[in-house]
């Protein structure tokens, strides 16, 4: 990507254990992890997971909340001050992602219909945790 239009690059999700983190993203989820090895040999502070080809997610371990301190009460941010975050998909991955949850015994609401977002109305939707009790909502717009 060569452009220089406003993206969202990453988010940060705290998590009590990241490469049982990551081993939930990449199975459950379906995403690809990132820096896994750099993480476990010590080379990096948390590993992350590819949503898309410009967006991450870092899994960042508790230990790291002392010094999140760039920021004067962000150190508090631990926790879940993120009602949730919302991914769009297309429709068979939107299926085939709840399919995998729920083959993974993770708990699924129910189907929601037209709920608004970034592009209209979004025929179906769903909410999941990830085993950190972040909240993910999942939808598709085709």
């Amino acid at each position: 990507m060569t452009d220089n239009t406003t993206r969202l690059d990453h988010v940060v999700l705290w998590v009590r254990d990241p490469l049982a983190a990551a081993d939930f993203y990449e199975k459950a989820v379906g995403l690809e992890p990132l820096r896994v090895a750099e993480f476990t040999a010590g080379e990096a502070s948390f590993p992350s997971v590819r949503l898309n080809e410009e967006t991450i997610f870092d899994l960042a371990p508790l230990d790291l909340i002392p010094g999140m301190n760039m920021l004067p009460g962000a150190a508090g941010s631990a926790g879940h001050p993120v009602n949730h975050v919302c991914l769009s998909l297309p429709a068979d991955a939107f299926d085939a992602l709840r399919t995998r949850l729920e083959e993974g015994d993770v708990p699924v609401s129910g189907i929601s219909h037209d709920s608004y977002g970034a592009r209209g109305k979004a025929p179906r939707s769903f909410y999941f945790r990830d085993p950190d009790g972040n909240v993910f909502e999942a939808r598709h717009y085709d």
